[in-house]
C-alpha cells in the first residue's frame, strides 16, 4: 500500500502515512462498537498510539484500557485485538516494524467478519 492509500474495512478505515523498507504508518479509525480480528503478525511488530476515543486492546490474552494519548507495543507473533470500547470513534496511529507488511501476514484467529482462518485454532480469553 503506497503512501496516502485508503481503504474502507468491516470496521472502519486507514489511511497509510508512510511506506518505507524497514516501516509503514498507518491511521485507524474504528467505528462504535466495532472491533478488528483477534489476530497476529509473522514478520512484524506494531506500535499503537491511542489519539481518540477509547481502545480496549487484547495482547496475549492480557486485557487493557487505552485512551488519547496511550499506547502499546504488540510484538511480532503476539496475538492482539483492538476495539473501540466507546461510544465515540476510536482513532489511534499504527507503526508497523520488520521485513514485511503484506496483508497475507494477518493470521485471523477470530474475525467478527467471517474472515477467520479455519486452520488455527482459537480459543475465546
Amino acid at each position: 500500500m503506497p503512501y496516502g492509500e485508503t481503504g474502507e474495512r468491516p470496521w472502519g478505515s486507514f489511511l497509510v502515512l508512510d511506506d518505507e523498507p524497514g516501516h509503514k504508518v498507518k491511521r485507524i479509525t474504528v467505528d462504535a462498537g466495532k472491533r478488528l480480528s483477534y489476530q497476529f503478525h509473522e514478520y512484524r511488530s506494531e506500535h499503537w498510539f491511542i489519539t481518540a476515543g477509547q481502545a480496549r486492546v487484547i495482547l496475549d490474552g492480557i486485557e487493557h484500557a487505552l485512551c488519547p494519548g496511550d499506547a502499546i507495543d504488540v510484538p511480532r507473533r503476539a496475538k492482539h485485538r483492538i476495539e473501540n470500547s466507546g461510544p465515540d470513534q476510536l482513532v489511534f496511529v499504527e507503526v508497523q516494524y520488520g521485513d514485511y507488511f503484506g496483508e497475507d501476514d494477518i493470521i485471523r484467529l477470530d474475525d467478527d467478519f467471517g474472515r477467520a482462518d479455519a486452520s488455527v485454532g482459537f480459543t475465546e480469553i
